[in-house]
């Protein structure tokens, strides 16, 4: 689960990394709505989209401190976005927004390391050849994430645009979907494998990733217009306290369950449509 929330989390937040914080430093007009559209799409498509999707190709099985404790960071994080978006500390007070939400992502970090170590499983050793060889792994996944996504995002935005679409709603769905690409690919391949907690960590861990450390990052560099988007903050945040009950009711998320959050998904962009 640690390593699911921190390391797998932090490798397919890669693509909204490169997004958003890009958008940011390139700060032209559509900058904010690219920037910000993303990261609120891209939770919102993690929660509802990427566990749904892998529930319903097999029940994810839950164990109870995701909900008591990873869960409860991921609120933690949505409602620190929530109330920097309403005092303006991501619009006119953003670099005071940024570093807060830096020093948040610090705190969450360190926290999760103290569980690792409290939590360490004993037993499995690797030899110096072989770590090597999963820290390349890592590198050219990452790479292979990023050049990926940066790809498929160029096209969805030319094409998105040739049909007059609002930047907002690119973002939101267009790039989020596409960023979080990596996040579905891990998730439904875990939930293949019976590995849920890689499953739901994975989720769970990059959209700490998205909220905290790329948008304090993005907050350095760009006023983000957050207070204008505080309706689509609310729904992240309603869609994060859907997690509750559908996480622990039952300690399995069913394929029945899965079905509901893709459809509460497909709620989510017609209620985009008139952006458009």
């Amino acid at each position: 689960m640690i390593i699911s929330v921190v390391l797998v989390g932090f490798g397919t937040s890669a693509p909204e990394f490169a997004i958003s914080v890009g958008a940011a430093v390139q700060n032209d007009v559509y900058s904010a709505d690219i920037s910000l559209g993303n990261i609120i799409g891209s939770c919102v498509a993690n929660l509802l989209l990427v566990l749904g999707l892998s529930a319903v190709i097999r029940p994810i099985t839950v164990k109870k401190q995701v909900v008591s404790r990873e869960l409860i960071v991921v609120l933690i994080a949505t409602l620190i976005l929530l109330g920097a978006a309403f005092f303006g500390l991501l619009d006119t007070y953003h670099i005071i927004g940024g570093i807060l939400f830096l020093i948040s992502f610090s705190v969450c970090m360190y926290i999760f390391f103290c569980i690792a170590r409290k939590e360490r499983i004993e037993g499995i050793h690797c030899t110096k050849g072989e770590t090597r060889k999963n820290i390349l792994f890592i590198i050219l996944g990452i790479i292979g994430v990023v050049g990926g996504a940066y790809l498929l995002i160029e096209s969805a935005v030319v094409i998105a645009e040739f049909f007059d679409i609002h930047p907002l709603v690119i973002a939101l769905t267009l790039v989020a979907v596409g960023t979080s690409l990596p996040e579905l690919v891990v998730s439904v391949v875990a939930s293949w494998k019976h590995e849920s907690d890689i499953a739901v960590g994975n989720v769970l861990g990059s959209n700490v990733f998205n909220i905290l450390l790329i948008l304090g990052v993005a907050g350095l560099f760009l006023n983000l217009n957050a207070l204008a988007s505080l309706d689509l903050i609310l729904i992240l945040l309603g869609v994060t306290l859907l997690m509750f009950p559908l996480l622990y009711s039952g300690k399995t998320i069913a394929r029945w369950e899965g079905g509901l959050m893709l459809v509460i998904y497909a709620g989510f962009i017609i209620y985009l449509s008139p952006i458009i």
